[in-house]
């Protein structure tokens, strides 16, 4: 799981205790997120989305407390604790706009766009409509670098490996490569110094090569001195011609001529990527795609539990108006600490109660102590040294591994209750763990914890001139983009590349009006604002209510229901929801404890826990209307399962806190307001909403705003757990409330399967809510597909919405709304630096409403990027908006101020978040989804004998049969599934 070193969040999403997230970042690829992630789930989670980062997550801090300046607070009181704070990047050096767009060359090619026909193919998007005008003029610094074209044409080859590489075929196939540059048939066909490759299936060649070409390579591992004189293994690379690939056709696209508009760059971006590659990837460690990690970058930082974090860059090759570039951003990920893998898995297993050490020890090379071999892990065994026999003809029969390591090597096993490694082949070859020595340079790549989270999201995060720096001294020189005495491999293409960041114009939009029932609001520099003396804009009524008590241990806990201090917290907190506007019922709440049994490792989920919490809340009579749970920790498993419980079979409302935050004096106005918050809006309520100002373009027809998001198991979930996909649209004319459809689908499936069905009761909600009417525009926001997905956005996806529409057609008359797709992207690297004071915040982010569209954005279509919110730590990332289907005809300037309007619309917050509400709202309901499939997700099945790394043997039907099971129907009772219950 990578990070990238960026402020983590968009506006606070923390822990348990109604957290808002996935409690860090999936690099959705995470990650989140982070998704991503990443982000995600995306895949990781915390991934994201495969990943962080991918990252998506928040802050460790959340959990219901504001972060500064923020949710529901009235003065910002800090984060506490040190901190690195950054300044203007480059500050000193003059910083001039790039020629190619000080020219305004772009605006005379926008202006021609009006004479093209835009068809409607998968890959005809909406063309860039003009260029916005709105806000403060400033200029900012990218991370994007110029790339000088070679004249070409580039030769593509394919390579075949014969025999196959087998199961470690990613470090084989390097190790083979390497071994292939040193041949003599590698010099012979003259491609020492001309070719590069990406260590699998392709291969550029700066020149033609000979056919056909055959390498032979005799193999030895990097510890061996050569290859064996007889029985060594040996394999043969078969290089076979692909295509001629021209270059002239890239320079007319960037230029922006009409013809070439649907031109395919992809396949000369993508060798142009293999051959910028072919320098860090001798020096330094591949992580993923164009993710590169150098020890020598900066020193790792440990992170508890057997790992450490790695800093590294990456690098991606990207098109622009009149120029090609080179993305280059920091990224870190997590890599194994080297040492004793006995030590390493203790320390791994005491870091968290959820660790899973299978995870943990798998793919993992290793070198043993007692004879010097090298070895992969391919599982951890059920049973240990003590308890493991096998036959020994050796040492007269049947032994314990315990007692062969004693006879036959004289070691005394210092740990032999620890479960073994088996390090077999076809056959099992179990090994105690002490005596393995984990290998150096080997990425993380299973499912973090939570506590490995917290700790890389506090190790990626810098300011912004501090990556920045990093890029453009320790970054350029390691991928090798600096120019340097003497042939280079991007010399023989024809390829250099600029050493300064690229300059483009930006505009900082001003903030929204907002409005609460009696005031309005008060923005500050942040895009922050407080909630003193002002009332919702229209209050929920909690009537009906319970206090659960969940005690489990925690120092911090509350004695009991009688405790006078819990008395006295639900007092001021019950004052102010009715301060802020809620109508309270006038009857105290009823109260109701339960002690939890205590944590063993043979239940992880904590089921026990889960059904004790069940057997609390079946007991109150009549049924509660709401639950405000009083949590003991920040147990993920508790939080999650308790939410699953309440949504999937009790119906009932939630909202969590913790004791040891809602009890602490500091900051408890700040706390009680902040969950008020998410209480009025689960009882109906409305927070704030845009003035007549700010809102002039949603009241100008019937309008429907959605949010769209889809995510994916992660590392260590169960082979073939289920994709979630949500989606949610608004129901009311302050555009607050939007409640959630939610789905299982198939697994890793990016494109939301039962979308009409899902669009369907979105719009049956609608028109019930208003009238009895529907919407006369649909906008919707699409979170977490990438840029190579967008045509089948178009392919998929849009037909079925369209399909959605036609449920509502009568004999009069269709029902044909416009409809604006908008796909919404964070998994990217592009970052902005202000070039001086006036437009940077006070960590050298730039200031919130900052919007791009012009220098790094799309050539042809209508895309830009916003960074509505204010950062909380490290560089800030701007969100990717890309229109990808326009019906309602959007201008430039239209288009970007709702968007940023819409991000100062997040109910949970009383500040801009960095995600544009409709979307971030769909994330967070993918989020409440994977509440219901944790067990999946952390890799258990069943009743946990078969896991994601176990060699459990459960099919792809049975773990679909599985995780319907605990779906449970998902949000179906009459009382949340109109509300925001994920909220």
């Amino acid at each position: 799981m990578s990070y990238r070193g960026d402020n983590r969040g968009r506006g606070g999403r923390g822990g348990p205790g109604d957290r808002g997230g996935r409690g860090g970042p999936p690099d959705r690829g995470g990650p989140p997120s982070g998704r991503g992630g990443p982000p995600s789930g995306r895949g990781g989670p915390p991934s994201g989305r495969g990943g962080p980062p991918s990252g998506r997550g928040g802050p460790p801090s959340g959990r219901g407390g504001p972060p500064p300046g923020g949710r529901g607070g009235f003065q910002d009181r800090g984060r506490g604790g040190p901190r690195e704070y950054g300044g203007v990047f480059a500050q000193n050096v003059p910083a001039n706009i790039d020629q190619r767009i000080a020219d305004k060359s772009d605006d005379a090619l926008v202006a021609s766009f009006k004479q093209l026909s835009v068809g409607d193919g998968p890959t005809d998007l909406p063309l860039r409509p003009g260029f916005g005008t709105v806000g403060t003029q400033v200029k900012l610094r990218s991370n994007f670098f110029p790339v000088r074209v070679p004249k070409g044409p580039l030769f593509e080859y394919d390579v075949s490996i014969a025999p196959a590489a087998g199961t470690a075929a990613r470090r084989v196939k390097r190790r083979i490569f390497q071994l292939a540059e040193q041949t003599p048939d590698w010099a012979s066909a003259g491609m020492r110094g001309t070719v590069a490759h990406d260590n699998s299936a392709k291969l550029i060649a700066a020149n033609s090569l000979p056919q056909p070409l055959a390498i032979r390579v005799p193999y030895y591992d990097e510890d061996e001195s050569g290859p064996p004189e007889t029985g060594g293994k040996e394999y043969t690379l078969t290089i076979k011609f692909i295509q001629e690939i021209e270059t002239r056709s890239l320079l007319n696209y960037l230029a922006g001529q009409p013809q070439y508009k649907g031109y395919d760059i992809l396949p000369v971006i993508a060798a142009l990527n293999v051959i910028l590659a072919a320098h860090p990837q001798r020096g330094g460690v591949v992580v993923g795609r164009n993710r590169y990690f150098f020890r020598a970058a900066a020193p790792p930082v440990p992170l508890g539990g057997g790992l450490e974090a790695w800093k590294g860059f990456y690098s991606s090759v990207r098109p622009a108006h009149k120029q090609l570039m080179v993305n280059v951003n920091v990224c870190t990920t997590a890599f194994y600490t080297p040492g004793n893998l006995a030590d390493a898995l203790i320390a791994f297993r005491e870091a968290s109660f959820s660790a899973n050490p299978s995870a943990f020890v798998r793919h993992l090379r290793v070198k043993t102590t007692h004879l010097g071999y090298r070895k992969t892990v391919k599982a951890l065994s059920r049973q240990n040294a003590k308890q493991y026999r096998f036959p020994c003809e050796e040492l007269g029969g049947q032994v314990t591994v315990e007692q062969y390591f004693l006879a036959k090597y004289s070691i005394r096993l210092r740990r032999p209750e620890l479960p073994l490694v088996d390090v077999g082949g076809k056959n099992k070859n179990y090994l105690p763990p002490e005596v393995c020595e984990i290998l150096p340079d080997q990425p993380y790549r299973g499912k973090l914890t939570e506590e490995h989270t917290a700790a890389m999201i506090t190790a990626a995060c810098k300011p912004p001139n501090v990556n920045a720096n990093a890029i453009v001294t320790h970054g350029l020189n390691e991928l090798g983009f600096r120019l340097t005495a003497g042939p280079s491999l991007l010399g023989a293409f024809g390829i250099s590349i600029g050493n300064e960041m690229a300059v483009v114009p930006g505009r900082i939009l001003p903030s929204p009006g907002l409005t609460y029932s009696n005031a309005p609001a008060q923005i500050d520099e942040r895009a922050s604002w407080n909630m003193r003396s002002v009332r919702f804009t229209v209050g929920g009524r909690l009537e009906r209510w319970v206090v659960l008590l969940v005690q489990d241990g925690g120092r911090d806990e509350f004695r009991g229901t009688n405790d006078p201090e819990l008395r006295n917290v639900i007092k001021g907190f019950r004052d102010m929801c009715s301060k802020s506007g809620i109508t309270v019922d006038r009857q105290d709440p009823a109260f109701v404890a339960v002690q939890l049994p205590p944590k063993n490792r043979g239940d992880t989920m904590r089921r026990e826990a889960i059904t004790a919490i069940r057997n609390a809340l079946v007991s109150v009579k009549p049924k509660p209307n709401m639950v405000l749970a009083i949590l003991s920790s920040g147990d993920h498993a508790i939080y999650e399962g308790f939410k699953h419980l309440c949504d999937a079979y009790l119906d009932v409302a939630t909202v969590c806190v913790q004791s040891s935050k809602i009890r602490k004096e500091k900051g408890q106005m700040q706390y009680y307001a902040n969950v008020a918050l998410k209480v009025n809006m689960k009882m109906g309520g409305v927070n704030h909403k845009l003035d007549d100002r700010s809102g002039k373009w949603l009241k100008e027809a019937p309008t429907m705003i959605v949010g769209m998001d889809v995510t994916h198991p992660g590392p260590g979930s169960v082979k073939g757990t289920p994709s979630i996909a949500a989606v949610v649209a608004s129901v009311d004319s302050h555009y607050a409330q939007y409640p959630a459809s939610m789905e299982l689908q198939e697994t890793k499936k990016e494109m939301i399967t039962n979308l009409a069905q899902m669009m369907v009761e979105r719009l049956t909600l609608w028109k019930s809510r208003n009238g009895n009417k529907l919407p006369e525009r649909v906008l919707v926001y699409r979170d977490g597909v990438s840029e190579g997905q967008f045509p089948i956005v178009r392919i998929d996806e849009l037909p079925e919405i369209k399909k959605a529409f036609r449920k509502f057609d009568t004999p009069q008359k269709p029902y044909k709304p416009k409809l604006t797709i908008v796909v919404c992207g964070k998994r990217h690297h592009t970052r902005f630096y202000p070039t001086e004071p006036s437009a940077a915040d006070r960590d050298g982010n730039p200031r919130p409403g900052t919007v791009v569209d012009r220098g790094v954005t799309a050539v042809y279509e209508f895309d830009f990027f916003l960074q509505a919110h204010g950062g909380l730590q490290g560089t800030t990332r701007p969100t990717h908006y890309y229109v990808v289907h326009d019906e309602i005809k959007f201008g430039a300037d239209e288009l970007q101020g709702l968007t940023n309007n819409l991000s100062y619309i997040f109910a949970r917050a009383t500040k801009a978040v960095s995600l544009v509400s409709p979307a971030y709202y769909a994330d967070m309901a993918c989020d409440r989804g994977r509440c219901y499939l944790r067990q999946l997700l952390q890799g258990v099945f069943g009743d946990g004998t078969a896991t994601a790394t176990s060699g459990g043997s459960a099919t792809e039907d049975e773990v679909r049969r599985e995780a319907e099971r605990l779906w449970h129907g998902g949000v179906s009772g009459d009382k949340l599934k109109d509300t925001m219950f994920y909220l």
